[in-house]
């Protein structure tokens, strides 16, 4: 059984990806629910949802054309105690295949480096836009929104997805 469910359908145009649920976020049952976690306010501050959303109102991203899954769906916690076998490329693969989101968004390097080297043998150039689609899937690296990955925080590269995600909404 899955920590957290995907918030995934047909048509979306960005699909966010993390590593795993945290313990916050697996005991509440939302998404980048810790205290310290930027990913609501920088969806906000960018542009993506029209206020503040609490995580229990993580469904509401929907009508914004926004979904969320983790590539560790069974485990939660830090990645440092993840299990290696907690991380399932495969699973996203279909998942995108299935759901074809305009953008595949990872919320952080170390889901992205496991999914771009298994699924197409490459690795992670910068943050930002990869040079590589998945189908026709653009795929984003983003800074970590978690508050322990602060030494990294850069919010631009999530201001330049939103100004995308933006584009292929009104394009749509």
């Amino acid at each position: 059984m899955s920590v957290l469910p995907d918030l995934i359908e047909p048509g979306l145009t960005t699909m966010f990806c993390g590593s795993a649920a945290s313990f916050a976020s697996a005991r509440v049952g939302a998404y980048y629910a810790g205290p310290g976690n930027r990913f609501w306010t920088v969806l906000h501050k960018s542009g993506l949802t029209p206020h503040l959303f609490a995580p229990a109102e993580f469904q509401e991203l929907l009508s914004l054309g926004i979904g969320l899954t983790d590539l560790a769906k069974h485990e939660a916690g830090m990645d440092v105690g993840l299990s290696s076998a907690a991380y399932d490329a495969d699973a996203l693969h279909a998942k995108v295949e299935a759901a074809a989101p305009a953008i595949l968004a990872f919320t952080s390097k170390r889901p992205a480096a496991l999914f771009l080297l298994k699924t197409l043998g490459m690795s992670i150039t910068d943050y930002g836009e990869q040079p590589v689609r998945l189908g026709g899937t653009r795929i984003f690296v983003l800074p970590s929104p978690s508050g322990a990955a602060r030494r990294w925080w850069s919010a631009e590269p999530w201001h330049t997805l939103a100004a995308r995600h933006r584009e292929l909404r009104e394009v749509t």
